[in-house]
């Protein structure tokens, strides 16, 4: 077929989302994009509560659908496939997302198509810049971390990553310690811009190690045991003390992101490609100051930067849709038993990272 055009639906987390994108000889083309987000459902409990995310999506999905395709001005019939994130993340949320592209494959015989969440990312600098296999990867958001080399559509090799906390979780983490509001990321950004990052100096855990592995638990405490000391000398926490501790937190990610490119950079260039590139992927990817780092970082080394527009950093159905594209061109598709699985390594070859269970390797 010449010409593609797909449903993508995505549910992992606490955005619900559906997109059509449509590939012919230009290339793929994202006719719609809706997410409808959940935060002022889970603000008092500062975080994201699973039971409450995947009552969301099951009341809002089809919704974004119909949003979707209208959007799109296409019904069910000019579609040639859909795709759905089958995993990994919160297993309600998961569910939710499956059964009702279950349900439209089953009722309109379109084939179905499960697709990693993470994989979605992974390939979204193909859908916004066309990146060349392979290319380098940071995956950074609220549940991952890792640094990967995508090698094509279904082949990803891990050089390292977090061994506890994900950036955006410590972000989230970091957020309710200083009493801003969820999600984190954002608002520590916004808090920092006020602050000085280098009055309150945390460390940067890990960066006297080699290799490309990440940690982000023992920042989160640091920052709890500053805290507590400028509220006991202060008697409280004042608003300067606040955003200097937020712009601190902050600095010492963009550091530990920076010198772990930087190695796996080096890495990756050892394999030669002709066109070497650099991606950022994922929700914490919207951060301007860690973006910023890592374009001077790849200025520096000669290699080309990509990120995708912000809106594509979190999560959403058109990565989705686009990651299930080269299954449908090549014919591929799951049953109606296809399964939402809450653990889903993209390198399943490498060693789990932070430990497996009877439900897989988390990362």
């Amino acid at each position: 077929m010449t010409e593609l055009t797909i449903l993508g639906i995505e549910s992992s987390c606490d955005d619900s989302a559906a997109a059509v994108l449509r590939e012919d000889g230009a290339g793929a083309r994202v006719l719609s994009s809706v997410v409808r987000g959940q935060a002022e459902l889970h603000e008092a409990f500062g975080g994201v509560v699973p039971e409450i995310a995947a009552r969301a999506h099951a009341e809002v999905l089809d919704h974004c659908v119909e949003a979707a395709l209208s959007e799109a001005g296409l019904g069910l019939a000019d579609l040639d496939g859909i795709a759905v994130t089958a995993g990994p993340g919160l297993i309600g949320g998961v569910l939710s997302g499956v059964m009702l592209a279950k349900g439209l494959s089953a009722a309109t015989g379109l084939p179905l198509i499960g697709v990693n969440h993470l994989a979605g990312h992974a390939l979204t600098p193909r859908l916004t810049d066309g990146l060349e296999f392979p290319y380098l990867l940071l995956l950074v958001s609220g549940g991952h971390c890792q640094f990967l080399m995508v090698e094509d559509e279904a082949t990803f090799r891990r050089l390292g990553g977090t061994i506890d906390d994900a950036p955006g979780e410590a972000f989230d983490k970091t957020a309710r310690l200083l009493g801003l509001p969820q999600p984190g990321g954002p608002a520590v950004e916004a808090e920092a811009r006020e602050g000085d990052a280098g009055r309150i100096r945390l460390p940067r855990p890990l960066l006297d190690r080699p290799g490309c592995d990440m940690s982000f638990s023992g920042l989160k405490t640091a920052l709890l045991r500053a805290r507590d000391a400028e509220m006991a000398e202060a008697g409280g926490l004042t608003r300067a003390a606040r955003a200097d501790l937020a712009a601190g937190f902050q600095q010492a990610v963009v550091e530990i992101l920076t010198e772990k490119t930087r190695r796996a950079l080096a890495l990756y260039l050892e394999a030669a490609p002709e066109r070497p590139a650099f991606a950022v992927a994922g929700g914490v990817a919207a951060n301007g100051p860690i973006r910023a780092a890592l374009q001077g970082l790849c200025a520096e080394a000669g290699v080309a930067f990509s990120a995708p527009p912000l809106a594509l950093c979190t999560d959403n159905a058109a990565m989705i849709a686009f990651a299930g594209l080269a299954r449908l061109r090549a014919g591929e598709a799951d049953g109606l038993d296809l399964s939402a699985r809450p653990r889903w390594p993209l390198d399943a070859a490498a060693a789990p990272m932070i430990g497996s269970g009877r439900k897989g390797a988390k990362a």
